[in-house]
């Protein structure tokens, strides 16, 4: 029998790059092409004079990224406290989102009347938009008419005086809460995802042997779901670190020195000083720290695994 004809072989190897070409083509758009004008953008004494037209923009060389760098000077020194800033609310966020994330999945393994029901809650404030929802933090934290202060001084008195929690150091704590609460969900349905495919003979095993909740937790639970953690925290770290939208809505555009996160340190430094190339040159350094923890991450956990 004569085999397919040349066209329909060719057809059926074009195949599967015809079907990743919109993907392949909106990344491109919506990523790549902005990632390459910053790099442009970073090599640029970019301001409010040059703005309207790029191509007469002085080349500044490697200038704004000596200045992002110079931990001595003004700039230097605030991206700095910028950049520790946000790990620290990177750390937090992640862990407290993971640790909820876990603990939920865990208590909601094993089937009882209405889990469905208690699951779609649970999912609320990761499908509400993001606006919506950290925008109601901002109406429940404010000092006074929030409901936070009401509920801790008016109705449990648990303090005399009301608190700030959009200004002086309560400000970090209330970024990190309103973080926190927006991603768990994501890690609960992830988590939820991967307890799926673990055996339930592994945990009547477990239950014969007589392990009690922690040790099928740390026996059973947490190594097989390695492969699943792995992915999630640094999909968690990567969106903590690169989150706007959740300081930006709960802040508006000065945040409070406590909670001066990267993402708005450069939009200060882009939209509010109109100086465009140095805020595209902290956003290329800051991208090449998260490819760098990503690789390494990677890395270590590819090697623990192969260890294993």
């Amino acid at each position: 029998m004569n085999g397919p004809a040349p066209g329909r072989r060719r057809a059926v190897r074009l195949l599967p790059y015809l079907l990743l070409a919109p993907a392949l083509l909106v990344e491109l758009l919506v990523h790549v092409l902005p990632m390459l004008a910053g790099a442009v953008m970073s090599l640029l004494r970019l301001n409010q004079f040059a703005i309207r037209d790029l191509t007469r923009a002085p080349a500044a060389g490697l200038d704004n990224y000596r200045l992002a760098a110079d931990l001595t000077g003004p700039v230097g020194a605030d991206l700095l406290r910028s950049f520790g800033i946000t790990l620290a609310f990177s750390l937090l966020a992640v862990s407290g989102a993971f640790l909820l994330g876990l603990a939920g999945a865990v208590a909601m393994r094993k089937a009882f009347r209405g889990r469905t029901m208690l699951r779609t809650l649970l999912l609320i404030p990761f499908a509400l938009p993001v606006f919506s929802s950290v925008i109601t933090w901002n109406f429940m934290l404010q000092r006074d008419t929030g409901l936070v202060n009401t509920v801790l001084v008016d109705w449990l008195g648990l303090t005399e005086d009301r608190m700030f929690w959009l200004v002086g150091p309560n400000s970090f704590a209330s970024l990190v809460v309103v973080a926190v609460w927006r991603t768990w969900p994501f890690a609960f349905l992830t988590i939820t995802a991967g307890l799926q495919s673990i055996p339930a003979e592994l945990y009547e095993a477990a239950d014969l042997d007589g392990a009690g909740p922690w040790r099928r937790l740390s026996s059973v639970t947490l190594p097989l779901l390695r492969p699943v953690n792995t992915v999630l925290v640094l999909v968690l770290f990567l969106w903590s670190c690169n989150d706007f939208t959740t300081p930006f809505t709960l802040f508006g555009a000065a945040a409070p020195a406590e909670a001066d996160v990267v993402s708005l340190h450069i939009y200060q430094s882009s939209f509010v000083t109109w100086n465009f190339g140095l805020g595209s040159a902290m956003s290329m350094l800051m991208l090449g720290f998260l490819l760098l923890v990503t690789i390494g991450y990677l890395a270590l956990t590819g090697r623990r695994r192969r260890d294993a």
